[in-house]
C-alpha cells in the first residue's frame, strides 16, 4: 500500500483500509486497565486499552475512562474488520493497527531494527526502553524537544542526551523532579526543535495536528507508540522521521525480555 509522501492522513489511511474489498474478521476484542507506579515516582499511571485481534497481530489503542463501555468488546469480537473501523475512535484505530500489523508484521518487516529490553524490573525495563526512544532523536543535544504525552524516564532519557525537555500533558501537571507540564500542545509545538509523541495521540484525535505542524516547520517527529503501533509505522517518511513500535504485549506486562522495534526514515526495504 504506497501513500503519498506528505499528504497522508488518519482518515486516509483509515479510508484506504476501509476499501480494500475482502477485508478479515476481527476474532476477538477485549480490554485492559492497568495502574503503574513506578520505584521512586509520585504519579501511579492509569492506562485503558481496547486490543483488537486479526490473525497473526494484535491491535491496541489507549482511551480515556468512560470513552468505552467494556460491553463493546462482546458485541464486536467475531465482526467483520469493517464493522471496528465504523465503531467508536479508540476501537477504529485498534482494528487499523490489527489490521496493519497482520498485513506486514513488526517482524518480518527489513526496515526494523529489532531492540531487546531485559529480563528485569519494571524500572529497569522502562529505562532500557525509553533510552531506545531517545536514541531515535537526531543530535538532541542542546535542542527543545516537546515531549507530548510525560513518561519520566524518557524525560530522564532526553536530558542524558543533552536535550532540553518541553513536557507536555493533559493529565500530568508535574514531572518527577517538579518541572511544570504545559497542557497546551500549540505552545510546544510552536517551541520545540524536535517532537517526540506517544502513539496515544493517534487515538485521541490529536495526531493530525501534531503531523500538520511538524510538516509546516519541518520538524523531526519521533513517534513511541503501543498504541497504533503498526499505524505509526505507515507514516513513516509522510511527516514522521522515526518510530518506536511496541506490539502487543506490553514491556510493563512481563519481566521477561520482549521486543519493540525501532524504524528511522530513509531506511531501505
Amino acid at each position: 500500500m504506497s501513500h503519498p509522501q506528505r499528504t497522508l492522513d488518519l482518515r486516509a489511511l483509515h479510508q484506504s483500509v476501509l476499501d480494500t474489498p475482502d477485508l478479515p474478521v476481527a476474532t476477538s476484542v477485549f480490554w485492559v486497565h492497568h495502574g503503574t507506579r513506578l520505584a521512586g515516582g509520585d504519579v501511579t499511571y492509569l492506562n485503558q486499552y481496547v486490543l483488537v485481534r486479526i490473525g497473526r497481530a494484535f491491535g491496541a489503542c489507549s482511551f480515556e475512562p468512560g470513552q468505552l463501555d467494556p460491553g463493546i468488546c462482546a458485541d464486536l469480537s467475531g465482526k467483520p474488520l469493517a464493522d471496528l473501523l465504523r465503531a467508536p475512535a479508540p476501537v477504529r484505530l485498534a482494528a487499523l493497527d490489527a489490521y496493519l500489523g497482520h498485513a506486514r508484521p513488526h517482524s518480518e518487516d527489513p526496515r526494523a531494527e529489532r531492540v531487546a529490553l531485559p529480563y528485569g524490573t519494571p524500572e529497569e525495563r522502562a529505562v532500557a526502553r525509553d533510552r531506545a526512544i531517545a536514541g531515535l532523536l537526531p543530535e538532541p543535544d542542546g535542542r527543545r524537544i516537546a515531549l507530548i504525552g510525560v513518561v519520566n524516564p524518557l524525560v530522564a532519557a532526553i536530558r542524558e542526551r543533552g536535550g532540553r525537555c518541553l513536557p507536555c500533558d493533559l493529565n500530568l501537571r508535574r514531572t518527577q523532579w517538579g518541572d511544570p507540564v504545559n497542557p497546551d500542545m500549540e505552545e510546544v509545538l510552536a517551541e520545540a526543535d524536535a517532537v517526540v509523541a506517544t502513539g496515544m495521540t493517534l487515538g485521541n484525535g490529536t495526531f493530525d495536528r501534531i503531523l500538520e505542524r511538524c510538516r509546516e516547520r519541518d520538524l523531526p517527529l519521533v513517534l513511541y507508540a503501543q498504541s497504533g503501533s503498526a499505524v505509526a509505522r505507515a507514516f513513516l517518511g509522510s511527516g514522521v522521521t522515526a518510530v518506536s513500535a511496541e506490539p502487543f504485549p506490553f514491556s510493563q506486562f512481563s519481566a521477561e525480555p520482549t521486543h519493540l522495534y525501532r524504524y528511522r526514515e530513509g531506511t531501505r526495504e
